[in-house]
């Protein structure tokens, strides 16, 4: 694979630890991560602020000892606006600037009905423009090439980016996707439903097959059939697994900068060494020395 020479940008997401080794591995990832020198990384908020305490703990870390522009995400499910502007001042006082506003998925789990808060924000429009009052906050929103599992189809889904877009969000943080064909044709539908801010593309380097099929049958996202021959035997031969999963990554992002997309965000799974891989494919290097986060 030819090395990818054309400057880009990257953001990584990381998840709130549930375990102690889970800590480990996180702070392990964010020190390897941060001397690719992202625009910013950002951590994920469980449903109803289920991971709200891990989350605010985890972003003061990031911002206090790693020293990353960190962006916090905020979801509407099962809080008040009450509770809701709790959250947010928490973060205010933690140093956040950046906020991934969403709506989130219901609190009984992917697939059941979402029901909005009564006194909470019903949308991710309503938590945007809530957050645009403050004045100070860069939020990012979520897009989905493929719609969002719940959405009527594409054209109800790109409607609700452009609300989203109109409440003040800078910029959209796209589902995962592996069809850079489905991607381009998206960014042409949004652009003509008069959606300016960028949308960026979410790369996951594939971790395991198995599992990511599981989570995109979720999530409402395919997963092409190539992929199955590109890790094919590949099961007990964890080495080789990898390095075919950074060039699946690698060959994506450099096919999206060939259509003109220098921006990615980087689904992390809180692993440095597979997205490290990917990295340096594309012919990038370290711009700064690998931070070291106390223990």
């Amino acid at each position: 694979m030819t090395a990818n020479r054309e400057p880009f940008s990257v953001s990584f997401e990381f998840f709130p630890p549930k375990s102690d080794e889970m800590e480990a591995q996180l702070w392990e990832a964010v020190e390897q991560l941060a001397g690719w020198a992202p625009e910013f990384v950002s951590m994920t908020y469980g449903a109803g602020g289920s991971t709200k305490e891990p989350t605010l703990a985890a972003v003061t870390r990031m911002i206090g000892e790693a020293r990353l522009p960190t962006a916090a995400h905020l979801t509407c499910v099962d809080a008040s606006r009450e509770e809701t502007r709790a959250v947010i001042e928490a973060y205010r006082a933690a140093g956040v600037r950046r906020i991934v506003a969403l709506r989130g998925d219901p609190a009984t789990g992917i697939g059941t009905a979402y029901l909005p808060h009564p006194e909470g924000y019903a949308q991710t429009a309503d938590l945007v423009r809530a957050l645009m009052e403050y004045g100070d906050f860069d939020v990012s929103v979520s897009a989905y090439p493929e719609k969002h599992p719940e959405s009527a189809d594409l054209a109800a889904d790109i409607e609700a980016l452009k609300a989203k877009a109109d409440a003040g969000a800078s910029r959209a943080l796209s589902q995962f996707f592996f069809d850079n064909d489905i991607f381009e044709r998206y960014l042409e539908k949004v652009q003509g439903a008069g959606v300016s801010i960028p949308v960026v593309p979410g790369i996951m380097p594939i971790q395991n097959l198995t599992q990511l099929k599981r989570f995109a049958r979720r999530c409402g996202a395919s997963v092409p059939a190539f992929l199955d021959a590109r890790f094919e035997g590949l099961d007990e031969k964890p080495e080789d697994r990898a390095k075919v999963a950074a060039d699946v990554a690698a060959e994506q992002m450099e096919d999206l900068s060939r259509r003109g997309i220098h921006e990615f965000h980087i689904y992390t799974m809180n692993r440095a060494p597979l997205v490290s891989a990917v990295l340096e494919r594309l012919g990038r290097r370290q711009i700064a020395s690998p931070r070291t986060v106390a223990a």
